[in-house]
């Protein structure tokens, strides 16, 4: 039995391979995506090795250097509580992809499963899982999150709960659609001919037709987070003092925008590269692919 496990393993690899080889080739000639996808693993190795980079104590507060201009000593200055900018930066990055990742994760997965479902049952259960969407996407999104937000009181974990609650809603809508026109095809039909059960069906053929869209979405939407994270956070709602996160710095340093610009700058710069770079990268993955660009492969 192992043996016949690690053949179909091995076979699968192999299937999957070159496909994946021509992804990457076709993700490698956009140039942008290249730039981002560069950024974004910059940022997470960033992330990884905070402790390690960080020139300084992210939280430490010295008063005598307070509001000091970037320097050798402090490459982008220090902030209102005389804490060292570059450091508090670093250590935000690690604080917005977790959040990211997390809801991202969380909200691409409840969203997928919800999709699938409805897309293959159909009926009763199609209409009240559709139904409940609809709901959510009367309101606007990051007005909900305000609302749960503030029903919850500050703080990340609240956060994350408040962003999980309103992005599912996408990727159910996406995978519906994807799993409507899968079930139809005559493989789908094959395998039921065959005695393959709903389980199988669902997961073995009709799933895969649906990861390359909510794989192009869980890119983009992880830079909705991070923006939707700072937006709270820059409101009093998110990471609280001391943490270092980005949109509680843009916060803190608008009282000096004219005396020291520095520190909502450096802030809204890493918001803003990030973002960027991730939309750069989801766009070169929603090319690459595009089921409309696959060559045909050797069997």
């Amino acid at each position: 039995m192992e043996s016949v496990a690690v053949e179909r393993a091995i076979s699968a690899l192999i299937k999957v391979s070159p496909y994946a080889i021509e992804v990457f080739e076709r993700l490698r000639e956009n140039r942008l995506a290249v730039v981002g996808l560069a950024i974004v693993l910059s940022l997470t190795l960033v992330a990884i090795l905070a402790p390690f980079i960080a020139p300084h104590d992210p939280i430490e507060q010295n008063l005598g250097l307070r509001l000091l201009s970037p320097s050798w000593q402090y490459l982008l200055g220090t902030d209102a509580l005389g804490r060292c900018i570059m450091s508090r930066l670093i250590y935000g990055t690690r604080v917005s992809l977790q959040i990211g990742v997390m809801v991202v994760g969380i909200t691409a997965l409840l969203g997928t499963l919800l999709g699938l479902i409805a897309g293959y049952v159909g009926g009763v259960v199609d209409e009240g899982i559709m139904r409940i969407v609809d709901v959510f996407l009367a309101f606007p999104g990051l007005i909900l999150a305000l609302v749960i937000a503030g029903l919850l009181g500050p703080g990340l974990f609240n956060i994350m709960l408040a962003l999980s609650v309103i992005g599912w809603t996408g990727y159910a809508r996406v995978v519906r659609g994807c799993v409507l026109s899968a079930k139809e095809r005559g493989f789908v039909e094959a395998t039921r001919a065959l005695g393959g059960s709903n389980l199988y069906i669902m997961f073995r053929h009709v799933l895969p037709e649906a990861l390359s869209p909510v794989i192009v979405m869980a890119t983009l939407g992880m830079g909705g987070v991070i923006l939707s994270t700072a937006a709270l956070s820059f409101l009093g709602l998110g990471a609280q003092p001391p943490m270092p996160e980005w949109g509680s710095m843009l916060s803190g340093g608008r009282a000096f925008m004219r005396t020291a610009p520095h520190l909502t700058i450096f802030p809204g710069l890493a918001i803003m590269v990030t973002i960027l770079s991730l939309n750069f990268l989801g766009d070169g993955l929603r090319d690459a692919l595009d089921p409309r660009q696959k060559r045909k492969l050797e069997i």
